[in-house]
């Protein structure tokens, strides 16, 4: 029994954890080339409801995904617009996105879907790795997943290696450590910016519709709960490395998880704790107790270009 409930804590702490995998490591390469996309949060609000939107209009879910991804490149070319080309306050602009999405998508979902049920909506069907699904006790609870969290997985690793060992991960470090270097190189940094900006809109993308179509299988007015706040704080938490941020996605998805859990092995607990520990442990990320964090020098820095 005890070996049973750890497996469904595994299981549902990886299930959990996935859209702030995809959502902090798009916002940890977002800033580390100098922009604080403050905005995951709006776009992997709009990706979930534009996901659950295309899935139930046309019954497959492919199709939502897509959908999720094509709703947020506008939004994601709005953040960038304004805090690379505007110079605008990236806290600001970010949390105004996030406003702005969160306000249509409650607009736009009580009108299109009412009343209707979740059932209404189709997700993704779940999958498991041959060889891993048959481990006994832990197959079945850990590894059945849909497979977006193994593309998540998959993207994590590749996104560290490409950021650490190649050349373009290189210009991303650079241009928010010393972006005039970058420039003088002749390097844009304005093309450098937008593009980390667009990878994080993707990532966040893959977020919110796996929240909607891949986990639950339904949109919920601000779904997200938090969660693209959360990712942030994982970045931070991570000290702006890519396998510390998962580290801390995982903590935060087994803090989660520990909300279903923990009455089920009958450990007495109010309700609004367990609901507030992720949210604890963030907040002791971003206020520097969890150790010395060493952010990216130009970050919220806006480059402008010497005469």
């Amino acid at each position: 029994m005890r070996w049973q409930l750890l497996a469904v804590f595994l299981g549902s702490t990886l299930r959990l954890a996935v859209p702030l995998m995809l959502g902090a490591t798009g916002e940890l390469v977002s800033e580390m080339a100098g922009v604080l996309n403050m905005s995951i949060e709006g776009m992997m609000l709009t990706a979930a409801f534009a996901g659950a939107l295309g899935a139930w209009a046309t019954g497959e879910p492919m199709i939502g995904l897509a959908c999720g991804i094509i709703a947020v490149m506008p939004v994601a070319l709005l953040q960038a617009f304004l805090s690379v080309t505007l110079r605008a306050n990236q806290v600001v602009t970010g949390l105004g996105i996030n406003i702005l999405a969160l306000g249509s998508t409650t607009l736009a979902y009580r009108e299109i879907f009412g009343e209707r049920s979740r059932d209404l909506i189709p997700g993704f069907p779940q999958w498991s790795p041959p060889l891993l699904g048959h481990i006994p006790v832990f197959g079945g609870a850990v590894f059945q997943q849909v497979w977006v969290v193994y593309l998540a997985l998959a993207l994590v690793a590749v996104t560290a290696w490409v950021v650490r060992y190649t050349a373009i991960g290189l210009v991303v470090r650079a241009a928010g450590a010393d972006p005039r270097s970058v420039d003088k190189a002749g390097l844009s940094i304005v093309r450098v910016r937008y593009g980390v900006v667009l990878f994080a809109g993707f990532m966040s993308a893959l977020a919110g519709t796996y929240l909607s179509i891949g986990d639950i299988n339904t949109f919920t007015e601000g779904m997200t709960n938090g969660a693209g706040y959360l990712a942030i704080a994982a970045v931070i938490f991570g000290n702006w490395r890519v396998g510390r941020a998962f580290g801390a996605c995982l903590l935060f998805g087994a803090a989660t998880a520990l909300q279903f859990q923990l009455p089920d092995m009958g450990i007495p607990l109010p309700t609004a704790l367990l609901v507030m520990m992720p949210y604890l442990l963030a907040f002791f990320a971003v206020a520097g107790l969890v150790g010395r964090q060493t952010a990216p020098v130009a970050l919220t820095v806006p480059y402008r270009r010497a005469a």
